[in-house]
């Protein structure tokens, strides 16, 4: 009969640099840029219905992404971050996440 010799081999386990990796507590800023599509109004109503912005707020963001081309409309951990993107575009703005 063969009999299987297994051996193990102890392989160190390395905590990731946290200078080198992305740290977690980092706060992601959610962009929406400029588009020729949407109109104003439309811009103003889904920063209303996605972040609950007043009428004031929304309008403000809105001028910003039209006069600037970018408007930075809300930030915070990357998974959220790209939740909110992901919904922008889900009602046909331009949105990306950034550090």
């Amino acid at each position: 009969m063969l009999r299987e010799v297994l051996m193990t081999t102890e392989t160190p386990v390395r905590d990731p640099d946290i200078e080198q990796g992305e740290r977690t507590d980092d706060v992601w800023k959610v962009v929406v840029w400029d588009d020729p599509v949407n109109t104003m109004d439309y811009v103003v109503y889904v920063f209303r219905k996605l972040f609950g912005y007043d009428e004031v707020k929304a309008t403000r963001l809105m001028l910003q992404v039209h006069n600037e081309g970018r408007s930075v409309v809300a930030d915070g951990p990357r998974e959220k971050a790209e939740h909110d993107a992901y919904r922008l575009h889900h009602h046909g703005l331009w949105a990306t996440i950034e550090q």
